[in-house]
């Protein structure tokens, strides 16, 4: 994880919650008064965030001690302890909101993309997540997906060409639009290219172009999948993206494809329940 952008972050976070100061806790808490409080989960699932909530207790209070004792990626189970801390209580306490929702919106990324990529485990296809995440904690969400043992697509628009249907819409049609992509990718910077295609006829007016990296078959019935994958013979990584859920992606893994992008990983996951408790003498 970069360093940098993690302390941005956390920067910002603080600057969101605390500002002048935790009055609440400054007002009935004796300053240097020192405690521990364990961190527990209330659902069961798989864990994300442990090494961002130590980075977070430690920006705010480098003398905060934490006691990992789940893991990312491990599974919890109800009152699971997933980490103590211990400390001064008013650095505890400013922090513990911060720690919790990073920590919850984490961890049900992450058991989502498990239960997923648990479901076609016995077929050689990856799952990727998208670009459907919430503003300014996109790196948070698609590092908790490979958590859960899900791919990253692309982190944004500036890492990778890829052209969708509303490109083509815009443009000259498929042919015209990838032929442009690959010019500027020679010319300007040299960008992966992933070109998505509604139907066979778009998929084969591609064929030719040997640059495409991945093509992306939306929205495609399973038949369709089949012949896409006849057609392509291995020449072209093969990725499907559109309606795919749980009940589904079996068939669709079984199809020969190579990629399954669900957007549904990170935009409307359910958190995974979790509180700090003060652990009293």
């Amino acid at each position: 994880m970069n360093q940098k952008k993690l302390h941005r972050f956390i920067e910002r976070c603080v600057e969101e919650d605390i500002k002048d100061g935790d009055h609440t806790s400054i007002c009935c808490i004796p300053e240097k008064k020192p405690g521990t409080a364990n961190l527990m989960s209330k659902e069961n699932g798989i864990v994300a965030g442990v090494e961002l909530a130590k980075n977070i207790f430690h920006y705010y209070d480098k003398n905060l001690k934490v006691e990992i004792l789940k893991k990312d990626g491990q599974n919890i189970t109800i009152n699971d302890t997933i980490l103590k801390v211990t400390g001064k209580i008013r650095s505890i306490l400013a922090m513990e909101r911060l720690v919790l929702n990073c920590m919850q919106r984490m961890s049900g990324i992450a058991t989502k993309t498990k239960k997923i990529t648990s479901l076609i485990k016995k077929y050689n296809v990856k799952v990727l997540d998208t670009r459907k995440t919430t503003p300014n904690i996109r790196f948070l969400e698609k590092w908790a997906v490979k958590i859960g043992g899900g791919e990253n697509h692309r982190m944004g628009l500036y890492d990778v060409i890829l052209i969708k249907d509303t490109h083509v819409d815009y443009t000259q049609g498929i042919s015209h639009t990838v032929n442009k992509a690959i010019q500027y990718s020679k010319k300007v910077k040299n960008l992966p290219i992933i070109v998505e295609v509604r139907n066979i006829e778009e998929l084969k007016n591609i064929l030719k172009f040997n640059e495409i990296t991945r093509i992306i078959l939306d929205n495609f019935k399973i038949a369709e999948m089949k012949q896409a994958v006849k057609l392509i013979n291995k020449k072209t990584p093969l990725e499907v993206s559109g309606n795919v859920n749980e009940t589904n992606i079996k068939e669709y893994a079984k199809t020969g494809i190579d990629y399954i992008s669900i957007g549904a990983l990170t935009h409307s996951v359910k958190n995974i329940d979790m509180s700090l408790k003060a652990e009293v003498p």
